[in-house]
């Protein structure tokens, strides 16, 4: 177990604000005139400093004060990652209400659930699509729906009485702006009453079985990331972040708390599809994803490098690997000889550089979070010279409670605890935590907080890890763990992760085996990759579906899963599997909204396909 300091510095933000709106209002005073966020509109980025962030905030607040929303009550917010959702966050902590997030991915049945459950009054929500959502549910709490694109919705003119109130979120601006020019003071004197113990935010766990659960995240617990990460001195306020992540997730949510304690400014989009284009555009330096993101950069660039062929190919290939086995040596506490050093700096001027440069040329790390990154995915960024600083928590944690640090980035770790925060190892292996970040409880259940929660403050993860000179390696989730009939026990994610990060081609993989003879998968093709090697190959007239059959895809897929059983113990080696004709899909209820697979889900649907596996 290991408790490093406090992470208490002086002149910090958090350490003078008792809640999330006060962070952001002594941000503002600290830095107005620096740029607080960029964002797109109409194809061109635009820029507005945290000076005019307060204004279009604080009128949204007011316009929240003024639809009757009280101080702890709770408002909803379920968008896409974009400036807007931002802004009616921090409305919503400055009104001192507490932001209940939805992904707008969540199907109707979970949004009616969430909001039914949380209690939330008003809802604000991104477009028709998602309003048609709240429409179908009765939910006599709920008040006022507020809309980010509001065309084509029937806005309601005045006070509908007991009916839904619908209106822009321009409305909703001027109705705040009316109200201050009457009460000045307004926001001031709403904050006078929230605290460190007030709840700021309910996240939803989209979990793999089951309802999803409410956290209860108070606002010491945001005031807390803040302090710890400032604490490990690799942001400051010269920094430019790209946010394209879900703001429903705790990731995040989390990295626009870093920004007001730091004072760095965010580059905000949440189309998928333009990252690569826009890190060339925006040229940030830091930027937070999910391993799924990097594996395709990674695949993407490799794959495109190698279809050159001849010369430039055999250029490629050499660099990567005068890259990585420098890498491996920093690993080992070692340097590169002159020779290699000399090779490196080659390789840097043929490769690395012009990789670099695609991704906006100042990145001086990536973070990642929320699922295991591979190490040869660590190796690849690392050798070009974009280091990823792999971290773990949970939304239990406020997100973030250890991550590697650029100086002594350990892959295959999730890093040393975040300053003031406890690990510990149950005797069964599973990684308990306390600190400052741990919720509250779940909302409304004590039952399932006092499974998780002991009195003195620890925290049941229900992932397996250890720790390895105070940095943490997790293996494996707890309930996910596969025992073979013959009694070998498997962890299925190790399996997973070799998988994904070797085989370009692949989007998912679920490893199967419990109570079984042996080990098999369900295989899914990403549709980008394939695609694109099937155009490659004479095979571009036929469809997902046929690709998946077709003979050759089949051997592709073989060939992928003999390379991954020779990393593996016998026990462990996938012996059969199957290719499905599509991707997993989120609406089907085979992956979480956070694009985490529900593997029992998953192993069910395909019961019977995974039961002629084992036939023979």
């Amino acid at each position: 177990m290991t408790a490093p300091g406090t992470g208490a510095s002086s002149g910090l933000l958090s350490e003078q604000s008792p809640s999330f709106g006060h962070l952001f209002l002594a941000r503002v005073a600290a830095t107005p005139d620096r740029p607080a966020y960029q964002y797109l509109r109409g194809g061109d980025w635009e820029t507005i400093t945290y000076a005019q962030t307060r204004d279009r905030v604080t009128r949204l607040a007011a316009g929240l004060i003024d639809l009757g929303v009280q101080a702890q009550d709770r408002v909803a917010i379920a968008s896409a990652t974009r400036i807007e959702w931002i802004l009616a966050d921090l409305a919503v902590v400055c009104a001192g209400a507490a932001t209940t997030s939805i992904y707008p991915t969540t199907t109707a049945e979970d949004v009616a659930y969430i909001l039914g459950d949380s209690g939330s009054v008003v809802a604000i929500v991104e477009n028709a699509e998602q309003l048609d959502k709240i429409r179908r549910a009765d939910l006599p709490a709920l008040r006022a729906v507020v809309l980010f694109d509001a065309d084509g919705v029937p806005l309601t003119e005045g006070d509908p009485g007991d009916g839904l109130r619908l209106l822009s979120l321009d409305q909703l601006s001027a109705l705040g702006a009316a109200r201050l020019t009457r009460e000045t003071d307004l926001i001031e004197r709403r904050l006078d009453g929230i605290d460190g113990e007030s709840l700021a935010t309910l996240i939803y766990t989209s979990g793999t079985t089951g309802r999803p659960k409410g956290v209860r995240l108070v606002h010491a617990n945001w005031m807390y990331e803040g302090r710890a990460v400032a604490a490990l001195h690799i942001l400051s306020e010269n920094d430019v972040q790209y946010l394209w992540l879900p703001l429903s997730h705790v990731l995040g949510k989390v990295l626009t708390a870093l920004q007001l304690e730091l004072g760095f400014s965010t580059a905000v989009d949440g189309d998928l599809t333009k990252i690569v284009e826009n890190l060339a555009v925006v040229r940030p330096t830091f930027m937070g994803g999910a391993p799924r993101i990097f594996e395709k950069v990674r695949a993407k660039v490799t794959l495109t490098a190698q279809g050159h062929g001849g010369p430039k190919a055999k250029i490629f290939d050499w660099a990567i690997g005068v890259g990585v086995r420098a890498v491996r040596l920093r690993q080992q506490g070692r340097s590169p000889g002159p020779l290699h050093k000399a090779q490196l700096a080659l390789a840097d001027k043929l490769v690395y550089g012009t990789i670099r440069e695609r991704l906006g040329g100042r990145i001086r790390f990536f973070v990642s979070g929320s699922a295991p990154l591979a190490a040869d995915v660590a190796e690849w960024f690392d050798a070009v010279g974009m280091r990823i600083l792999e971290g773990y928590g949970l939304t239990e944690t406020s997100g973030p409670v250890s991550v590697n640090l650029p100086k002594d980035t350990r892959i295959g770790t999730v890093g040393p605890p975040l300053p003031g925060t406890e690990f510990g190892i149950a005797e069964d292996g599973e990684i308990l935590v306390r600190g400052g970040s741990v919720m509250r409880g779940y909302h409304g259940n004590d039952e399932a907080t006092a499974e998780v929660l002991t009195e003195d403050g620890w925290f049941h993860t229900g992932d397996i890890g250890e720790l390895l000179d105070g940095y943490l390696r997790v293996t494996d989730r707890k309930k996910d763990l596969i025992k073979t009939s013959g009694g070998k026990y498997v962890a299925p994610q190790k399996i997973e992760v070799l998988f994904k990060a070797d085989f370009p081609y692949a989007s998912q993989i679920v490893v199967h085996g419990d109570g079984r003879k042996f080990v098999s998968a369900i295989i899914t093709l990403d549709p980008e990759m394939i695609t694109d090697w099937a155009g490659q190959n004479g095979l571009g007239d036929r469809s997902h579906a046929e690709l998946a059959d077709e003979p050759a895809v089949q051997k592709l897929v073989q060939d992928a899963v003999d390379q991954l059983n020779g990393k593996l113990e016998r026990w462990e080696t996938v012996k059969k599997f199957i290719v499905l004709d599509r991707d997993l899909q989120i609406e089907d209820g085979e992956m979480t909204p956070s694009m985490k697979v529900r593997r029992r889900a998953v192993e069910a649907k395909f019961a019977s396909d995974l039961d002629k596996l084992y036939q023979d």
